[in-house]
């Protein structure tokens, strides 16, 4: 099984981060004049921070003051590194899938410097075969860049994603991979099937407990 590879996400699916970064986007909105509902800000977060402006505030906005919405973003959501913890059953998780022989990438679009720290938080690091940061594509999610780095920088053969929103579904459709969706970035069943989703899990450790049925598509 040494060619077969499991693509994860990390923010939302192995870290509860979700609802730090919308916090911290809907405060660096309103630094800039702009109030946009947390609740809109919430069903982006999954995309790339080059996209959420533009996508929950407009293109007019994006161009006034995205850049500064972004800068502001990271300065307020550093402060909260300290308080992020791994959600419940994922180290067991990725031990489990290397046990089982899986080569495992953590497919992440953050910042490399929260991204090393969540490595830490997983104690991933003799774990994971490999991890990706913003710092190595151009487009984020839903573009299927980061999940074909993830994927090649292990030279798999066959791979599936895991993650907990529409837009980590979206971009393994893209590349035409399929997905596995769980519940713990809020977003339903019937969404993540939507988005591309083959199976959905409601956490996990249900994941974990279903690893025998992984599907798994030969890429390219």
């Amino acid at each position: 099984m040494t060619g077969d590879v499991v693509v994860t996400d990390v923010d939302g699916t192995l870290v509860d981060t979700n609802y730090h970064h919308a916090l911290s986007w809907v405060r660096a909105f309103r630094a800039c004049g702009v109030t946009v509902p947390a609740w809109r800000v919430h069903r982006a977060i999954g995309m790339g921070g080059d996209l959420l402006v533009a996508a929950v505030a407009g293109e007019q906005v994006e161009a006034e003051h995205g850049e500064r919405v972004r800068a502001l973003w990271g300065e307020l959501f550093a402060p909260m590194l300290a308080e992020i913890a791994p959600l419940e059953g994922a180290a067991d998780l990725l031990v489990e899938v290397k046990r089982r022989g899986y080569r495992l990438v953590l497919a992440s679009s953050g910042k490399p410097e929260h991204v090393e720290h969540y490595v830490d938080l997983l104690g991933a690091r003799e774990i994971a075969d490999a991890w990706t940061s913003s710092a190595d594509v151009a487009r984020t999610k839903p573009a299927p860049d980061l999940v074909e780095v993830a994927a090649r920088r292990v030279d798999g053969d066959r791979a599936v994603a895991v993650g907990d929103s529409v837009w980590d579904c979206r971009a393994a459709q893209r590349l035409g991979i399929p997905s596995i969706g769980v519940h713990t970035g809020g977003f339903s069943a019937d969404e993540l099937s939507g988005a591309g989703a083959v199976r959905v899990y409601d956490d996990l450790a249900a994941l974990r407990a279903d690893l025998d049925r992984l599907p798994l598509a030969t890429l390219y």
